[in-house]
């Protein structure tokens, strides 16, 4: 699947925001390794502890499938700005690899990452064992 194919479904997924107190919108697409892909976006809660992020939403739903092995994750913001994981995404995603793409993109402008350039220094399951 082509970069802007992910961040289109990314943009679909923006438009499924709950977001009624920061009007903030994010949307993510997750791309499996076994070529599904898996959507999500921001859903805030009056008690913002209980809020989730796009970006894990999508991933939980895609680990809640079975899946754990991915090649790419999409997203996007309703800012005018690049918008990036947060410390909590970023963390969710190094678990599940670091050769994981991050494309954080703007209308279809975009940059790739990976977790190691935006979390460096990771905790993992290594140093655990």
């Amino acid at each position: 699947m082509e970069y802007k194919e992910l961040i289109e479904k990314a943009y679909e997924a923006l438009e499924k925001a709950y977001v009624p107190y920061s009007d903030f919108k994010v949307g993510a697409a997750l791309l499996t390794e076994s070529g599904e892909v898996f959507t999500g976006c921001n859903i805030e809660i009056a008690s913002f502890g209980a809020t989730n992020c796009a970006e894990r939403t999508a991933i939980f739903k895609a680990i809640s499938e079975g899946h754990r092995r991915f090649k790419a994750i999409a997203v996007v913001s309703s800012s005018k700005d690049f918008t990036y994981p947060c410390g909590i995404c970023r963390q969710v995603i190094v678990e599940f690899g670091k050769d994981i793409d991050i494309i954080v993109a703007k209308d279809y402008d975009y940059e790739v990452y990976k977790i190691d350039d935006l979390l460096p220094k990771s905790f993992t399951s290594i140093d655990i064992k």
